[in-house]
């Protein structure tokens, strides 16, 4: 791997992608399981155990979707004609989410409260199941011509493989929120929480397994030259080191270790599909010449370089002001009149 200013930008764009998930996943995870929650009381403590955070935690994306578009116009360009339709269902979906989450609480009505309740959930489960669809396709390909234009269609994004990898997400994201929960909740709601911990953590393990073989038949091109390149192996076992140690931890009531366990998880399987794909960005499934690349999609090197400053002094303030918040709000949720 040269490391050339298109190189960083892919990299960077990899970090910002996976903070993404690594925060506004557990979020989402959250939102998921809202509707688990037993009584009013257990729904405020899911609501406010994000409610500091969450509007923070999206930033990561914007920010993703900003650097991709600064350094590869034309892969932001294809793909959001590839997915313009499931992008507005993902835009609709988060903010009905953000709605739900900050108008349920102003209202002492049980019916409106119901409304928003399963507009939270809605606006989470949507989501997490989009993203693995984008991912999904992503990995598999998209039809592009020699002209680099897209050529399908919406329904030709719902395919088995990424369908598979939208439900992947999905596990993956309630798997994380919960995780979060068992850090947030006490007694006997998260004992209750703990158990969607192994429930999603065993869909993960399946759904990782069938979803790795389907790549094999699906898009043969990720595993070539793949056991070959050092990084490949040490985020594969970075990725199994988690993954085994998240029931451990789990079990032995180490929860902030099974969040870190789990936050690696996140990182190493983009970090995975990362590497399988460099240095493409949007793989052609009509022909595999014709992919958008970190090469032939990116900006000119003085946008790419003025754009690098610009990222270092700007993402030490994101980190920071994240880090900052954490710290502010941490340990367990207490439900206050102020409160959602």
């Amino acid at each position: 791997m040269i490391m050339d200013l298109n190189t960083i930008w892919y990299l960077l764009i990899g970090i910002l992608i996976a903070g993404y998930a690594v925060l506004d996943g557990f979020d989402l995870g959250v939102g998921v399981l809202h509707l688990t929650a037993r009584n009013d009381k257990e729904r405020r403590i899911f609501l406010n155990s994000i409610g500091p955070v969450w509007d923070g935690n999206e930033v990561w994306l914007l920010t993703a979707g900003g650097a991709l578009f600064a350094a590869f116009p034309v892969v932001y360009a294809t793909v959001f004609s590839d997915f313009y339709i499931a992008f507005m269902l993902l835009l609709a979906a988060l903010i009905f989410r953000a709605v739900s989450l900050e108008f349920r609480g102003k209202s002492e009505s049980p019916r409106w409260r119901s409304f928003w309740d399963w507009g939270f959930n809605i606006g989470s489960t949507l989501p997490a199941i989009l993203y693995g669809v984008a991912v999904g396709n992503i990995l598999r390909g998209v039809p592009i011509n020699r002209e680099l234009m897209w050529t399908g269609s919406f329904i030709g994004l719902l395919n088995p493989f990424s369908i598979l990898t939208g439900i992947l997400t999905l596990s993956l994201f309630t798997m994380h929120g919960a995780i979060y929960l068992s850090m947030k909740t006490d007694g006997d709601l998260r004992k209750r929480v703990c158990v969607w911990i192994i429930r999603a953590w065993t869909a993960l393990v399946i759904l990782y397994v069938t979803a790795t073989f389907s790549a094999i038949f699906t898009a043969k091109y990720l595993f070539e030259g793949l056991f070959g390149n050092p990084l490949f192996w040490i985020f594969f076992i970075l990725l199994l080191g988690g993954i085994i140690y998240i029931p451990i931890s789990v079990k032995s009531q180490k929860y902030f270790r099974a969040f870190i366990s789990s936050s690696l998880t996140i990182i190493c399987m983009i970090g995975l599909a990362a590497v399988s794909m460099f240095p493409k960005l949007t793989p052609s499934i009509t022909d595999l010449s014709y992919s958008l690349t970190i090469y032939n999609a990116s900006s000119t090197p003085r946008t790419l370089t003025v754009m690098l400053i610009i990222a270092l002094i700007g993402m030490p303030i994101v980190i920071g002001y994240s880090v900052f918040i954490y710290k502010v709000f941490k340990g367990k949720v207490e439900i206050a009149e102020e409160s959602y």
